[in-house]
């Protein structure tokens, strides 16, 4: 049986089930359209920082946070467009606002669209029109976010996106990775090293990024867990970050169109022409190892 339900407790959530494949996707639109839990086969494969969640104040550390219109943060959290200074926050206002869902499809393709649309609180930070529309498609081992941007300004757009899934780990140094690219920058020390297949877990924190990855997928392999998560991604996306931190149970692989501060330099941003659409992908699938 394939459905999708609705539970009202804190937030309304609303659960895309698949008892066919033992597969479970919870998703809180007024929590910045954040899919919450993706439970597949008796495995719950993604993190979330219950206390966090809870709280309207702060950011949620877990699930899967949509990045807009950018990824990672700016220098004071500032950019210049057209002479004017305007404050924006890391990765973005997106994650934080509430959406509506818009559509949901059931039983095959199983999905619910969700929809986010510029108002007065976004243009005091990014003075543009626009409409997002993601799709969670739950299909199997296999979980597709589809996104639609539309610029509905009278000039181009810029924007960088990206994807923040935390995915839930016991034992980060048994963790295998597979990342296409010989090479990383460290984004807290701005050095770049040669990447060989390996971290040091043992560190405070990690936060890399790869870019320009050889292709468009990537894999860790989790063996305590039994489990091997990939990730693909279309051409639009042209770095992949990692990130973790020591004491917690999570590693995070970001698929984002361009690098921190690309509002401000201008490397890798996307510019919507008016009335524009950028139509994107990613696709994140599970199988036992």
């Amino acid at each position: 049986m394939r459905a999708i339900a609705v539970e009202q407790g804190q937030y309304k959530t609303y659960i895309l089930s698949d008892s066919i494949n033992s597969t479970r996707l919870e998703v809180v639109p007024e929590r910045g359209g954040i899919i919450t839990r993706w439970r597949w086969r008796d495995r719950d494969l993604l993190y979330l920082d219950a206390e966090r969640f809870a709280n309207r104040e702060l950011s949620v550390r877990g699930g899967i946070p949509i990045l807009f219109p950018i990824c990672g943060n700016l220098p004071d959290n500032t950019y210049t467009y057209q002479g004017q200074s305007y404050l924006l926050k890391q990765h973005g206002f997106a994650r934080d606002l509430p959406w509506q869902v818009t559509a949901q499809s059931e039983p095959d393709p199983l999905s619910l669209t969700l929809t986010l649309t510029s108002n007065n609180q976004t243009y005091a930070a990014y003075p543009f029109d626009f409409c997002l529309e993601f799709t969670y498609q739950l299909q199997g081992d296999t979980l597709n976010i589809q996104q639609r941007y539309l610029n509905q300004s009278a000039e181009p757009m810029p924007l960088s996106t990206g994807l923040h899934p935390y995915f839930q780990v016991a034992d980060k140094n048994r963790l295998q990775l597979d990342i296409p690219a010989e090479q990383y920058q460290d984004q807290m020390t701005k050095q770049t090293h040669a990447y060989s297949g390996g971290l040091d877990f043992n560190q405070t924190e990690i936060d890399i990024a790869f870019s320009s990855p050889t292709r468009q997928q990537a894999a860790v392999s989790d063996p305590e867990a039994g489990v091997q998560i990939s990730l693909s991604w279309d051409s639009a996306y042209t770095t992949l970050v990692f990130w973790t931190v020591q004491g917690k149970d999570y590693y995070c692989l970001e698929p984002w169109t361009a690098p921190r501060n690309a509002l401000n330099t201008g490397e890798h941003l996307i510019s919507l022409a008016p009335g524009a659409t950028l139509e994107t992908c990613v696709t994140m699938t599970a199988k036992i190892i």
